[in-house]
């Protein structure tokens, strides 16, 4: 594939505020430290982890050592996908 060719995908963490139980385990297992715990709480009075970076790998080492299912999804774009949009 040549370089005009080649695709950039772009990888970032969507945590669901009000599932999030503030264990920080997501915090920790991150390679890039791009989350890191919110001050304020969520419904439950739990504080949160929010993503504060570009530098997402996709690795999904959050969403691995999260215990709440559905609070941490990867999503994953492409040049494509904003392509797609504009038209």
């Amino acid at each position: 594939m040549s370089e005009t060719n080649k695709k950039t995908k772009v990888f970032f963490p969507v945590i669901a505020k009000e599932e999030c139980k503030g264990c920080e385990r997501c915090v920790t297992a991150c390679p890039k430290s791009v989350l890191r715990m919110e001050s304020g709480l969520n419904a439950m009075g739990h504080p949160h982890a929010v993503y504060i970076g570009e530098a997402c790998t996709g690795c999904g080492a959050c969403f691995y050592s999260c215990p709440e299912p559905g609070a941490i999804t990867i999503i994953e774009e492409s040049d494509d996908d904003e392509k797609k949009e504009r038209k």
